[in-house]
């Protein structure tokens, strides 16, 4: 991947701001294994390093921990048995783990790589990837969600300086990873649909430019939403390199902004809820992917059905909300609702604006037939059942969502918009 290019085209961007990436190189191609440690030592890698990693990932690197040994590298070995969620403790147990290494090397993605971004980043030591899988969207992200007393919060983390894919092993790894990387993608129509809505109505910095990386990023995945679960180099790699510019995209705008909507906090929200009772969720991805189906529904229903003369400034049931996140969660929520993000626009501005942000959802949102099809061809998840959630937890996180972050969406508006949201519709319950 070129990123000196991908930058310069950015150069003197019209947003105002400077679109820089701390990433040397990005590589992905059939063979890149056996070049790992190359790849390493020419963008300048410390040859002290912890290798990251859980016995799947670790598994599916194949000869690996024998190729850096060959090249040099000095390692030690942190083996997880099977890493699903990325709590703070585990940031912690690494940070402990770094006093010895210059740099730490995460194999895998996910999980894995979100605790070592932030403990690369807390520790200042070196950080990079090599992926197993292309599952998620968070492989050049400079943001680590992590989970402290099971709830979700994004905290500032490293950047990987290198990122490496082989072919081969992306191409082997299990279907439901592929396609949980197809449902991370294919949630960026919401993401940048609510970025641009915020822009509208608060003023929040939007940049076109960045907007269209991901974009490009997208489209590139949706073309190849038939070949997503075969096992195939040239779309695996395709894919990959589309999870990667997202990531890159974030850092571009310095924010989740460009890949990250309502329907990743939707995710978190079912996420916290599961742990909270001690049951780990499925692969982000597939949550994600699952929750974009149901956003997008309620969505076209809110623009469809709400009338700007009834919108009226918001008076919230504080004491529900905090109710339905419980004595676990309520100082973070009060947090993220002190002041209520809400205060960044008013009535006035959201009538005046509402029909932009109507065709602003018109444009950015497939129609549910096109999304549907999409996710099928891609083998993607699209139903509660199919991510082990309830339709009582399924529709508590697409009512109250919103409350879990300071940030505007067309979701954290409809408290103001005097329509009845239809919530149950939206997580696909009708038939019950």
């Amino acid at each position: 991947m070129d990123i000196t290019g991908l930058v310069d085209r950015l150069k003197n961007c019209p947003c105002g701001r400077e679109h820089t990436v701390n990433i040397r190189a990005v590589e992905i191609g059939s063979g890149i294994r056996e070049r790992a440690g190359e790849i390493l030592v020419a963008n300048g890698f410390p040859s002290k390093i912890l290798v990251v990693a859980d016995k799947n990932t670790i598994k599916a690197s194949g000869n690996l921990p024998e190729i850096l040994a060959r090249d040099g590298f000095g390692f030690s070995l942190k083996l997880y048995d099977d890493l699903r969620t990325a709590h703070m403790t585990e940031v912690n147990n690494i940070i402990a783990l770094l006093g010895g290494f210059d740099g730490v090397l995460s194999v895998g993605s996910g999980s894995l790589n979100d605790i070592c971004r932030l403990a690369a980043f807390r520790a200042d030591k070196a950080f990079a990837i090599f992926a197993t899988a292309p599952s998620m969207d968070g492989f050049a992200s400079d943001t680590a969600p992590i989970t402290d007393n099971n709830f979700k919060v994004s905290y500032q983390a490293r950047q990987p300086s290198v990122i490496m894919g082989d072919t081969e092993i992306l191409a082997a790894a299990p279907a439901e990873l592929k396609s949980a990387g197809f449902g991370d993608m294919i949630a960026k129509c919401i993401a940048i649909a609510d970025w641009k809505l915020s822009h509208l109505i608060t003023g929040e910095y939007y940049c076109e430019n960045v907007a269209n990386v991901t974009r490009t990023a997208l489209n590139r995945v949706i073309s190849l939403a038939g070949k997503v679960t075969q096992n195939d180099e040239e779309t695996a790699g395709a894919i990959m390199e589309a999870l990667v510019l997202t990531g890159i995209a974030m850092k571009f705008g310095q924010s989740s902004r460009p890949a990250s909507g309502a329907e990743h906090v939707v995710s978190h929200f079912w996420e916290i809820k599961k742990l909270e009772q001690g049951i780990i969720s499925d692969f982000h991805g597939k949550k994600v992917g699952v929750a974009t189906v149901m956003i997008n529904r309620l969505y076209k229903q809110v623009c469809r059905d709400a009338d700007p003369s009834l919108f009226t400034e918001e008076k919230l049931d504080l004491d529900k909300i905090y109710s339905v996140y419980g004595k676990n969660f309520i100082d973070e929520v009060k947090g993220y609702n002190s002041p209520a993000v809400t205060t960044e626009t008013s009535v006035a501005v959201i009538r005046k604006s509402w029909d932009e942000i109507c065709r602003i959802m018109q444009e950015d949102l497939p129609s549910e037939e096109e999304l549907l099809s999409l996710m099928r061809i891609a083998g993607a998840a699209t139903t509660l059942p199919e991510i082990a959630v309830s339709g009582e937890l399924g529709v508590s996180g697409l009512e109250y969502h919103p409350y879990m972050r300071h940030r505007m969406t067309l979701a954290r508006l409809i408290p103001m918009l005097g329509v009845k949201a239809d919530y149950r519709k939206a997580a696909g319950l009708t038939g019950e």
